[in-house]
């Protein structure tokens, strides 16, 4: 049997099961993926907000994107962070809980694209695990290695900002983590052009 399909007979959340029986097929979509996060450490830290936008046939979809803030009260009162911007934003704002689910929805079985993409989902999986779901099952790239792998190089990092100065993509201030995942998604493009990714 598929792993898939065990994983579905367990007792998941309705929403993960729907999205577990997406992977029966390869999709041509990418999600381009930013979150502003905490910190770095997936098992201390926690998400306060998603920006994604989707690359379909080599096309910048503008109409399908996903946008949200998680205001983690919580964290912020205990640690005495102040993230003014995350409360008084007019992204769309849920608890964890409701944004993870509406991130899966949207996600589907996408190929995640990102800087540093891993980070995001370890982050991510740290949530899904909380809700009683597995972890996500998408491929995913992360631009800076697709950098590095272009032009073999194993001893640098690169920064979404060099990686936006190298391929002069305008990096405008940066209002919200949609606004890098729309810088992302054309760095990607560029990247994927230049590898012969298909």
């Amino acid at each position: 049997m598929l792993d898939w399909l065990k994983n579905i007979s367990k007792e998941h959340p309705e929403f993960w099961k729907n999205y577990l029986a997406k992977f029966d097929k390869k999709s041509n979509r990418y999600v381009v993926l930013c979150t502003e996060t905490t910190g770095f450490n997936p098992k201390k830290d926690v998400i306060l907000s998603f920006g994604a936008i989707a690359v379909v046939n080599d096309n910048i979809i503008i109409g399908d994107t996903f946008e949200v803030a998680i205001p983690q009260y919580r964290y912020i009162h205990d640690n005495g962070i102040a993230h003014d911007y995350l409360l008084d934003t007019d992204q769309p704002k849920l608890a964890e809980p409701a944004a993870l689910e509406q991130f899966v929805n949207y996600l589907g079985n996408a190929t995640i694209v990102g800087h540093r993409v891993h980070l995001y989902v370890e982050m991510i999986n740290e949530v899904l695990e909380k809700l009683a779901c597995g972890r996500l099952k998408n491929e995913a790239l992360d631009l800076e290695i697709m950098y590095k792998k272009l032009h073999d190089i194993n001893d640098k990092n690169f920064s979404l900002e060099e990686l936006s100065h190298l391929f002069k993509i305008a990096n405008p201030d940066r209002i919200s983590s949609s606004d890098d995942a729309y810088t992302m998604a054309l760095l990607f493009l560029k990247l994927k052009s230049r590898l012969g990714l298909k």
